[in-house]
């Protein structure tokens, strides 16, 4: 908890020391109140008081209570403040430390668990630090003070406060030692759930497809029904802290006023206007002690929570980058290659390699494609260039450098990546293809419509409402599925890169738009290096290279007549979609 802390910065420092100023006046100006009450009782007991002096005093706990009701609004006013721009800055750290997070480190975290960490963990740190401005600056402060004030009016009353104090902290600690453990479960829970609604949603029509509603329900039922369950035994523990702080409070009162009329019966007539004045103060004061201490059990319940959230921050933020950038910066000795040298891969805690000893170069201009069974290792391979994960063994460069040694950024702006599944960003066909906000301000509406044209996307844009405006909702559901990949393989045209990295980024699209969009990004990209992977063997046919793999092997490199001579595996996979007439006539 206080490791985050340390993200407070000068005038966040400044709001924290304000605050205190002004629970300090709040606290001084309600123990005054006692005191002007005391006044008042020996002044009406007292004969020969006039109706002024009691007026007066009236009027001093009439400034005090305004005061304190000043303090109070200016406390609760700066601790929202700061709550609230602590809260914006922890989301920002959040969010920046997952942007440099590779897929290692997702995969490990969960995307649920980093969506509940950046808004339900975090909102319960802004409601600690909202809370506890207010009430554990407070509370010790009253507390002490209080206890000062009543220490020296009778050993009696103070010893009854004290027991009082002793039942509520044996009891908040029992409550603390229970609750604590299991806040952490809720937690987790709580990504649990957000894991199946999110599924479920994403996945809502293979779910009616498959009549699978009831499955679904059930499976939401167990984990609710668990978080449920547990945050219901949280709240059965803290129920009970109420009935025992209202227990306490009447308790000491009857106590007070017992302990007072002994004492006024067994005093001389001069001292029992004192002793029944300091009797109505010491209650005053006694219920202050009490309810600091009910206020530090608010902090309390609150405190177990706000822990866990704390730690579980603290995970993604202390997490280490398995992919660290290099310092490389230059335009490299070459353009537009790239040469993989006896790379081999293999998942993070994994037993055997996924690729095993690839060697191969493209140089600018060229076009390679990856072909293979499923499993095969064609997008794992691919994904390596841009650094999505790094090499086990071996080295890639690109434009004769390391990809390890690049700067991320520079490393980027060399490639134009389109993935195997579509992305599409809540916003318009422009903000889509001219993604990010350089691309925005760089790129022009012409540019935007002719990679557009290339990607063969002209006819379906101009006829939505709007065009190249045209509204496109969260992850394109407002477009198919080949549209999707039109607009993804824009994106990448759009962008101008040394490198084209198409990662089955066809497979949507029908063989007759495949094919003219293969041959007009032939013509636009001639000066660029092409690497794709695809299942159709129609898609690769014209490729200056093809590396086939085999089981995380490559088993041959060549051209399209080249493998059909030598490569056994490229030769199965080729005439189980062509004839053996299109295949020679290709």
């Amino acid at each position: 908890m206080f490791k985050l802390f340390k993200n407070f910065n000068k005038k966040d420092l400044l709001i924290i020391i304000l605050c205190i100023i002004f629970v300090v006046i709040q606290v001084w100006l309600d123990l005054k109140l006692p005191d002007y009450m005391s006044s008042i009782t020996r002044l009406v007991q007292t004969e020969g008081s006039s109706m002024n002096e009691i007026i007066l005093q009236g009027v001093y706990m009439l400034l005090c209570a305004f005061g304190s009701l000043l303090s109070a609004i200016c406390v609760g006013y700066m601790s929202s403040l700061l709550s609230a721009s602590f809260s914006k800055i922890l989301r920002k750290k959040i969010f920046n430390k997952v942007e440099d997070f590779g897929t290692e480190e997702i995969k490990k975290f969960s995307t649920s668990s980093l969506i509940t960490r950046t808004t339900n963990d975090v909102t319960q740190i802004e409601m600690l630090i909202s809370m506890g401005l207010q009430l554990l600056i407070k509370a010790p402060i009253m507390a002490v003070w209080a206890i000062s004030k009543i220490l020296n009016k009778s050993i009696e009353w103070s010893a009854l406060t004290g027991v009082g104090v002793i039942v509520l902290l044996a009891t908040i600690i029992t409550l603390m030692l229970i609750v604590l453990p299991r806040f952490e479960i809720v937690q987790k829970l709580i990504d649990k759930v957000n894991g199946v609604t999110r599924e479920n949603l994403m996945g809502i029509r293979v779910v009616r497809a498959f009549n699978a509603e009831k499955f679904e329900e059930e499976r939401f039922d167990k984990v609710n029904c668990k978080l449920t369950n547990t945050q219901l035994f949280n709240q059965k523990c803290f129920a009970i802290l109420n009935p025992m702080m209202n227990i306490v409070m009447h308790f000491l009162t009857l106590g007070i006023y017992f302990i007072g009329a002994i004492l006024i019966e067994k005093s001389l007539m001069s001292d029992k206007i004192t002793l029944f004045s300091d009797m109505v103060v010491f209650s005053s004061y006694g219920m202050q002690v009490i309810m600091s201490f009910l206020m530090l059990a608010m902090i309390f319940m609150m405190w177990p929570r706000a822990q866990v959230s704390a730690k579980r921050i603290n995970e993604v933020l202390d997490s280490s980058i398995s992919i660290i950038d290099g310092n490389y910066s230059d335009a490299g000795l070459e353009k537009g290659t790239v040469e993989f040298k006896n790379v081999s891969f293999k998942y993070p805690d994994a037993d055997e390699y996924l690729l095993k000893n690839i060697s191969f170069k493209v140089n600018r201009g060229e076009t390679i494609a990856f072909i293979g069974s499923t499993g095969s290792g064609k997008s794992t391979l691919i994904n390596l260039v841009p650094r999505f994960y790094d090499v086990t063994d071996g080295e890639i460069l690109v434009d004769g450098i390391n990809v390890k040694e690049y700067n991320g950024e520079v490393l980027h702006n060399k490639i134009g990546y389109v993935p195997q599944k579509a992305v599409m960003f809540t916003g318009t066909v422009f903000y889509n293809v001219a993604y990010g906000e350089a691309a925005e301000k760089d790129i022009s509406l012409d540019k935007v419509k002719k990679a557009i044209e290339v990607a063969q996307g002209t006819d379906f844009v101009e006829k939505m409402e709007n065009t190249y405006e045209a509204h496109i909702a969260r992850g394109g559901t407002n477009v198919s599925g080949g549209q999707k990949q039109r607009l993804a393989i824009a994106r990448a045209i759009a962008k101008d890169p040394e490198i084209y990295i198409f990662d089955d980024s066809f497979s949507a699209l029908d063989y007759k738009t495949d094919s003219s969009l293969r041959r007009e990004l032939k013509k636009y990209t001639k000066d660029a290096t092409s690497m794709i992977v695809a299942q159709r063997i129609g898609t690769i046919i014209n490729a200056d290279k093809i590396v086939v793999l085999d089981k995380g092997e490559c088993v041959g490199i060549g051209t399209h007549k080249e493998l059909l001579k030598s490569c056994e595996v490229y030769k199965e996979i080729a005439l189980s979609q062509l004839s053996k007439e299109e295949l020679e006539n290709a």
